[in-house]
């Protein structure tokens, strides 16, 4: 039996909320990973069986390993569809906030959130999050938003509303917000929420080939070049740092997800406790970064790259150029050295 950590008081104003609500709108966070998007459309699945008129607006993209997941198509992009979106946002009673905890992190698309008239109501997993919604569910030590969706749904009473469209698009966010069960998983709920998934149907060994061991060649090949040309290792810091320019990825026809796994390569490593990735975007540096132990990550991207996320598991954005992110890398993996070096004196 999974614990019982949601409150009440939440719950039965979910309860209502959904009750009184038809026309309901879903999003997530910019750049949307597949959490993000399992969560999404685990969701939609569930709210369709409840004959819901229910959207799914992301702010931009979902990642190309995704495309297996079941109706990923009917997803409306905010980036290229924004008049649409904007009217579902208005014209929505409910709208669900999954998997972020500030309204910045729906890019352009925070204002149209944030001047929707709906009720909202966040489901996520990250620190510390906004008072912009009139339901907030958030636990910090859930391995993923989708596994915190799992126990609001059964919370609700609508487990047996699950069908495997809705099970394997849960899955698959637990899947991937945890490296394959590699971190943040060593709690036994986790292990109880997969088998009950697995009971609805869902193939396990399925998901796993077609969101983390499927690839384009254009993918094999930038993964090959980013590991050969571009990673540097920083022994004393025990960190690893990886970049990737607009033009690098460019030249490998580069499409949202093909870096997804980057980060965690160098980790393998045995002297590397910490690996962070930097990719180029338009106006800013995406940042990757992942550790093991108990190397806390997320600090160095709350300090230096104004994002945050498990200790594990972390990201953020550098608003400057690659090379004045690398130099940011440098300064810290330099200070790292430092106390590990001063450490080892008073020993």
């Amino acid at each position: 039996m999974l614990s019982k950590i949601i409150k009440e008081k939440p719950i039965v104003e979910l309860h209502k909320f959904l009750h009184e609500s038809n026309n309901i709108v879903i999003t997530c966070h910019v750049s949307p990973d597949g959490d993000a998007i399992g969560a999404s459309l685990g969701l939609y699945h569930l709210l369709n069986t409840l004959g819901k008129n229910v959207h799914i607006v992301t702010p931009d993209m979902p990642p190309r390993s995704l495309g297996f997941l079941p109706d990923i198509k009917e997803i409306v992009i905010y980036s290229k569809y924004t008049d649409f979106g904007n009217q579902l946002l208005r014209k929505a009673q409910l709208i669900f906030c999954l998997d972020f905890n500030a309204a910045k992190r729906v890019d352009k698309m925070a204002d149209a959130l944030l001047a929707a008239k709906g009720h909202k109501v966040m489901i996520d997993h990250h620190l510390d999050p906004e008072d912009f919604c009139d339901v907030t569910i958030s636990f910090p030590e859930m391995s993923s938003t989708c596994e915190l969706l799992f126990r609001v749904i059964c919370r609700l009473g609508l487990f047996n509303e699950i069908n495997k469209a809705c099970a394997e698009c849960i899955y698959t966010g637990m899947m991937t917000d945890t490296g394959n069960f590699s971190y943040n998983s060593n709690h036994a709920d986790i292990y109880i929420i997969i088998s009950e998934l697995l009971k609805k149907g869902i193939d396990k060994d399925r998901i796993y080939t077609l969101a983390m061991n499927t690839s384009s060649e254009d993918r094999l090949r930038l993964l090959g070049y980013a590991m050969d040309q571009k990673m540097k290792v920083y022994p004393e810091a025990e960190g690893a740092l990886i970049t990737l320019s607009l033009e690098e990825l460019k030249r490998y026809n580069y499409k949202k997800g093909d870096t997804e796994s980057l980060v965690n390569m160098p980790l393998g490593i045995p002297t590397v406790r910490w690996s962070i990735f930097m990719r180029e975007e338009e106006g800013y540096i995406k940042i990757s970064a992942r550790s093991k132990g108990d190397f806390a990550v997320n600090t160095i991207c709350e300090q230096y790259f104004g994002g945050g996320g498990h200790k594990n598991a972390s990201g953020g954005e550098f608003y400057g150029t690659l090379d004045e992110a690398v130099a940011t890398f440098e300064k810290i993996a330099a200070e790292i050295a430092s106390n590990k070096n001063d450490n080892e004196t008073k020993q």
